[in-house]
């Protein structure tokens, strides 16, 4: 593959400073744009000079985005190939072998794994990718192909229901990149057994970054009444009648999910402590107020209510809302476990309304651990929005 790419060029008084000091992103007003450079491609593979012409290195260019280019490589003469996908996937992987004795995991982490845009959950032999950048859309099968060359992966998926995708002008058009999309797979995480659904299931069929939280929660479990709610294929739930819950309820809107997660409460011989309610999350916590219901620990992790700046206000109100309705259920001595996959809304602002929320409630607490994703989920130091999840553990007092 040639290196004769076309160069675009920062603006008069830019901060090439934050590029070499390894910033990913360069946004659109940054960039000297004319009619050459708005012409460009969605997915042209670049090189990066500043105001003065000297290179920054080899980027990724989406016109019509906010985010203008991503970086790809420092080198400027980088070819971005197979070889050079091939390496970078080898070098996520080394970390994942250091850290799982099975292969259920986040492979690939967008830009802290140094592959902007990109996201790769591995099931065993099948890689599930989220091509969510224009680039590496233009690239997947290469991608693909470097999957399973580094991996030995027999079978890859292309998942397109990422919500960032639509921002780069992408479709939503899922398929099979290689070998088949085996469905359903069993997952063993925590002492469960999980259910992914690669070809109906949420975002890639499961969520690895919990992994943490739901062992931390584990750890709390024994004997305890469970509730989790937005439980989805029953997340905190398995993992909870792993640790030796008494009993776990898993609430969520889905009663796909909800069957999911059935079906790993028997896979993993918790079956019979295990039950659902399916519903609205808010109406549920409601009505189990009403019922006299107490639990032990209840755990709530919701969807992202902040996804974007724009709505922070109304997820920070909803986050303090959800934390009110959830402290009346936990019993005396009992743990409330709340989360947030809002990126928007930082670890402070979410603290806030979530000891605020249970302040309401006329519940006295303290907080005794926070937790993020896991080390298969890197943050890259100078991008905020890849540390997007918080996970925050109280007892609440008698």
């Amino acid at each position: 593959m040639s290196t004769d790419h076309p160069t675009i060029r920062l603006r008069p008084k830019s901060n090439p400073r934050a590029i070499r000091h390894g910033f990913p992103w360069v946004y659109d007003n940054e960039i000297v744009t004319d009619r050459r450079t708005r012409a460009l491609a969605p997915g042209t593979i670049a090189r990066l000079e500043d105001e003065s012409r000297r290179p920054l290195g080899t980027v990724a260019v989406t016109p019509g985005s906010r985010i203008f280019a991503r970086m790809l490589d420092r080198d400027p003469e980088a070819v971005i190939d197979r070889a050079w996908l091939a390496a970078r996937i080898a070098t996520a992987l080394s970390h994942r072998d250091r850290l799982y004795d099975a292969p259920f995991y986040r492979l690939v982490h967008a830009e802290a794994d140094a592959l902007p845009g990109v996201i790769v959950d591995r099931f065993g032999d099948t890689c599930v990718i989220q091509p969510n950048a224009a680039w590496a859309e233009g690239l997947v099968d290469e991608i693909a192909a470097a999957l399973v060359e580094v991996t030995g992966a027999a079978n890859v998926v292309k998942n397109a229901s990422g919500r960032a995708r639509g921002l780069e002008g992408l479709d939503d058009a899922s398929g099979v990149l290689a070998g088949v999309n085996p469905g359903k797979v069993a997952v063993p995480m925590n002492g469960a057994r999980y259910i992914a659904d690669l070809e109906g299931g949420q975002k890639t069929g499961l969520f690895f970054d919990q992994r943490e939280n739901h062992a931390f929660a584990a750890r709390l479990a024994g004997g305890a009444r469970v509730v989790d709610v937005f439980s989805h294929v029953g997340g905190f739930a398995l993992a909870a009648l792993a640790g030796g819950a008494q009993s776990a309820l898993a609430v969520d809107a889905s009663a796909p999910a909800l069957a999911l997660a059935r079906e790993g409460a028997e896979a993993s011989g918790t079956g019979d402590r295990f039950e659902t309610r399916q519903g609205d999350a808010f109406d549920v916590l409601e009505a189990l107020a009403a019922e006299g219901a107490r639990f032990d620990v209840v755990i709530c992790d919701p969807p992202a209510f902040a996804p974007s700046k724009p709505a922070l206000e109304a997820g920070l109100r909803a986050y303090e809302k959800l934390a009110r309705l959830a402290a009346p259920l936990v019993a005396e001595g009992g743990y409330l476990g709340l989360c947030s996959c809002s990126h928007a809304a930082d670890l402070h602002k979410f603290r806030t309304s979530c000891t605020r929320g249970i302040g309401r409630a006329g519940r006295r607490s303290q907080l005794i651990h926070t937790g993020f994703a896991g080390p298969d989920h890197p943050q890259h130091p100078q991008l905020a929005e890849s540390g997007y999840l918080k996970a925050l553990f109280y007892r609440l007092m008698p």
